[in-house]
């Protein structure tokens, strides 16, 4: 079998570090890649939303399946476009087709299918430049803090939490009159904010049945305590601590069967992964968000853990019977800690020579934003690396990741010293 992985992240890395273990895998293709990528797979030049290109590399390669790491492929149809072409059409894609896509392209879509689907979620109103007053109306009848989300895809940067009823004001006429997040803020969901505790489980389903993967719980602000801007992600750990038996049996009850019904009963025929955000709220779960792939940096510490063969579980998905696999997890917990760009979430430089990280034992690195100029790896985004350990707890797994991290450097490298600080 020869598989095709679209993407360039951390994520991605991960997925190739784990299809390139299975004896069932020849070779694994990824597009575009990263210098990590490069060591364990063949790297592709193309631009994941380059359907074409795509479909070249596919048809040249002889790719038997293609897993999908980004949003953004998947929102702008890349499953339909395989089903429409008689070339492509018996290739297995492993993503949402773009009407189940919507669940993570259009927040004001999620949130009424969760109202519609009785799934616990945060009570809203969506809004556009036209309800402007309107959403002033309905801002005054929350309390603070005040959550705005841009509808569409916005780099992960769509979602305001503003603590003063002006500046949310303010922010909600900057998203949709003066188009701060593009097109994707058109529509601005405006939410009530749900205080406790956030947490990530990911769901793999065929369309029928699915498989609950490990919880994870990631870290999203650029300071330490979570302070200051909001980035892709800074570490995470795996499994979540809070996220017991009962937890999960009331996550599954209430949100995981209906959010798969639901599915089903619109007629949505869902392959893929669905990541479902959640917050828990005194012991119970309610719905942030959806995503329809995996997350990033969470992907870093979930696959890690899973010991069986991951794509035996995509030719599950493929096939319809998923229900028949199995899957095995470690008991042991996963931490992974987020190298980033100096600036970053700001602007940053590229560019910048990695040095140390071939050496390192006891721990995994995933590249994200590298790539190879010269015969060397330099830094080529914001988030550079995620250095992943296995512990018998947090605090072990973590130990391993910061002593590890002393050993790799780049110019102005930054990351948080307090991953699971809350846990």
């Amino acid at each position: 079998m020869n598989i095709l992985v679209l993407g360039s992240g951390g994520r991605e890395h991960a997925f190739t570090y784990k299809l390139s273990q299975s004896k069932k895998v020849n070779q694994v293709f990824v597009a575009p890649g990263n210098a990590g990528t490069d060591k364990i797979a063949k790297n592709l030049s193309i631009n994941p939303t380059d359907f074409n290109a795509v479909k070249t590399a596919v048809l040249e390669h002889e790719i038997n399946m293609v897993v999908v790491g980004p949003e953004a492929p998947l929102v702008e149809g890349v499953h339909d476009f395989f089903l429409a072409d008689d070339q492509l059409k018996n290739i297995p894609v492993i993503g949402p087709k773009k009407d189940g896509a919507l669940l993570e392209g259009s927040k004001d879509f999620s949130k009424q299918f969760m109202e519609k689907h009785n799934i616990p979620t945060a009570k809203y109103q969506s809004f556009t430049q036209d309800s402007l007053e309107d959403g002033y109306a309905f801002l005054e009848t929350l309390n603070p803090p005040f959550v705005l989300k841009a509808d569409g895809l916005a780099a992960g940067k769509g979602v305001l939490i503003l603590d003063h009823i002006e500046e949310a004001k303010t922010e909600l006429k900057e998203m949709l009159t003066n188009q701060k997040f593009g097109d994707a803020s058109a529509t601005v969901v405006i939410e009530e904010f749900l205080k406790g505790i956030e947490l990530s489980v990911f769901v793999l389903t065929d369309g029928k049945s699915y498989k609950v993967l490990p919880s994870a719980k990631d870290y999203k602000r650029i300071g330490e305590g979570d302070t200051g801007l909001n980035t892709g992600g800074m570490g995470a750990i795996s499994p979540v601590p809070f996220a017991d038996t009962d937890f999960l049996t009331k996550v599954e009850d209430r949100i995981i069967k209906p959010t798969v019904d639901g599915l089903q009963k619109e007629g949505i025929d869902y392959r893929g992964f669905i990541f479902i955000g959640l917050m828990n709220v005194a012991g119970d779960p309610f719905v942030i968000e959806y995503n329809v792939r995996m997350g990033d940096p969470e992907t870093e510490v979930v696959l890690p853990r899973i010991n069986s063969d991951l794509f035996d579980l995509f030719e599950g998905v493929a096939n319809q019977n998923l229900h028949e696999k199995t899957y095995e997890v470690t008991s042991q917990t996963a931490t992974t800690v987020m190298l980033v760009s100096g600036g970053y979430p700001e602007a940053y430089e590229k560019g910048k020579a990695i040095s140390g990280f071939e050496g390192i034992e006891d721990s995994i690195v995933f590249h994200a934003g590298t790539k190879i100029t010269d015969t060397k790896v330099v830094t080529n985004g914001g988030r550079v690396m995620a250095i992943t350990s296995f512990g018998d707890t947090i605090k072990d797994a973590l130990a391993k990741s910061y002593k590890n991290i002393d050993k790799i450097s780049f110019e102005k490298m930054n990351y948080r010293k307090d991953i699971g600080f809350d846990l």
